[in-house]
């Protein structure tokens, strides 16, 4: 599985229309959680969030929503982001655009939100060009670290290394609160958090949208 845990320049040029950092003077870093909302894994991370003071963005997929309403409404009375991640975790690669657009709107039904991530971080610039109109006005959020916690293959030391060396102030950090990630981000978002508020980093949503 090859993927770049800093993104490169050169995608940030091909989709710059996509927000993949947040300019900005404070110490602040942005976490993001992916694929959620989950009915054990998510509770864990709003806990950890809570302990830290730390606030973050989740971008949820609208099935998922659905199946767990009451972990999605403590997200949103705990004072965190939530941001639109298609209905069912569609590939924007390997989806036509009208099916993809359609998707996106059935998640539009449950999650109430102006930003947006794409599934994988793949999606045309047709069906982004669509995103950005006034017909679905969603801002498309990228990142500047993965940390790689979706990966089996990836220690979960490796997992907190990935993040502590390329965070920085206006950092956009993926995590994933999924079965599939659990093993790393168990053990990665407690150290991230402690060892950037020891640094005096805040953690803030993505609300500049």
């Amino acid at each position: 599985m090859f993927y770049s845990v800093k993104t490169p320049w050169w995608l940030k040029l091909l989709y710059k229309d996509c927000i993949w950092s947040i300019k900005d003077t404070k110490k602040i870093v942005y976490l993001t959680f992916d694929d959620g909302p989950h009915p054990s894994i998510t509770p864990f991370v709003l806990d950890l969030l809570k302990k830290y003071d730390a606030k973050a963005t989740f971008f949820c997929i609208g099935k998922n929503v659905l199946q767990h309403s009451e972990v999605y409404r403590r997200i949103t009375m705990e004072g965190h982001k939530i941001g639109n991640h298609t209905h069912n975790h569609l590939n924007g690669w390997e989806t036509n655009a009208a099916a993809y657009l359609e998707n996106i709107v059935e998640a539009k039904k449950h999650i109430d939100s102006n930003l947006f991530r794409p599934p994988y971080g793949k999606i045309t610039r047709y069906q982004l060009k669509q995103l950005d109109a006034k017909a679905f006005h969603l801002k498309t959020i990228m990142w500047s670290v993965l940390s790689g916690d979706f990966d089996k293959n990836l220690t979960p030391e490796k997992c907190l290394n990935n993040v502590i060396r390329y965070t920085k102030s206006g950092s956009i950090v993926v995590f994933h609160d999924s079965d599939k990630a659990f093993e790393r981000l168990e053990y990665a978002l407690p150290r991230v958090l402690e060892y950037f508020s020891e640094k005096g980093y805040s953690f803030e949503k993505i609300d500049q949208c």
